[in-house]
């Protein structure tokens, strides 16, 4: 049941037309494997720099997140800053700090080289690739990727969508990868690429997992106080990912139960800024909202 996610570590400053957090404890495998440890021990790659709290270390390791992956490096921990305004499904950027990020050569620790199940979430085609050799033979291998990867580095993406077997993306970055404007067409012509199932997600208007096997489409849980989006999707894959090395398996039946889990998951996460709503969260709670859910989509 072993679990590795290899992605960044940041700091956010995020505005709202709520309120503004600067510094907030962030980055596309923060959120993951906060998510995924409410169902499975999870190990972490990534770097920080010298600036990097030993509080938010501290958190992950109390979250039961195993960071000896985790390097500390000369220099500045990657930074974001960006603005929600109206509509939670958009947002700009408004500036970008690769900092230690940009010379990042990810090194997966012995001990976790045998993982059973790998999610290579947001970073460079290439960092993927040599984080993804490195693991020796892992059952199930999901990827995460964003639009900048897409339109600078295709060919690097599409090397390494051909050797995992997932990958989850938004719409807009469905659309960008295959020039298909019909999401279904869209998921059709990523499978097309390599991966045997695509995730697409929706935003608030939920999700769906696409395969040869598997076609399986449900809402987002409904809540009513956004705070936060960002890391939704990221904590969704962390869910996902974290119910399928509980259970140790990966056949259509558990990806079906997965979404419903990432969904969940997802859900809890937009309630605050950054990750305090993952930190405060408990598997009775996560069950919980579960079976509301449940009965939402069942007839």
């Amino acid at each position: 049941m072993s679990l590795l996610v290899v992605g960044t570590l940041a700091y956010d400053t995020v505005e709202t037309v709520f309120a503004r957090r600067e510094d907030v404890l962030g980055g596309s495998a923060t959120y993951f494997a906060i998510g995924a440890s409410r169902f499975a021990p999870v190990s972490l790659v990534g770097v920080v720099g010298e600036d990097f709290r030993k509080g938010d270390l501290e958190l992950l390791r109390g979250a039961g997140v195993d960071t000896r992956g985790v390097e500390v490096a000369q220099g500045r921990t990657f930074r974001w800053s960006g603005r929600y305004e109206g509509d939670w499904n958009k947002r700009v950027t408004l500036e970008t700090q690769l900092n230690v990020l940009a010379t990042f050569d990810p090194k997966v620790p012995a001990a976790q080289r045998a993982s059973r199940y790998l999610f290579l979430a947001n970073a460079s085609p290439e960092v993927q690739l040599k984080a993804l050799l490195q693991v020796e033979a892992p059952a199930f291998t999901m990827m995460d990727t964003m639009n900048l990867w897409i339109d600078h580095s295709r060919d690097a993406l599409l090397a390494v969508l051909r050797k995992v077997d997932a990958i989850v993306l938004n719409d807009e970055e469905a659309r960008m990868l295959t020039g298909e404007r019909n999401l279904i067409r869209a998921a059709g012509a990523v499978l097309g690429l390599g991966p045997r199932y695509v995730v697409l997600k929706k935003g608030e208007h939920g999700a769906f997992v696409m395969g040869g096997d598997l076609h399986f489409a449900l809402p987002a849980y409904p809540v009513e106080n956004v705070v936060d989006p960002t890391g939704a999707g990221d904590s969704f894959a962390g869910g996902f990912m974290g119910y399928l090395a509980a259970q140790s398996r990966h056949d259509p039946a558990a990806l079906r139960k997965a979404m419903l889990y990432g969904t969940i998951t997802a859900s809890f996460c937009v309630q605050a800024f950054g990750v305090e709503a993952l930190t405060g969260l408990t598997r009775p709670k996560i069950d919980e909202r579960f079976d509301e859910l449940l009965q939402i989509v069942t007839v």
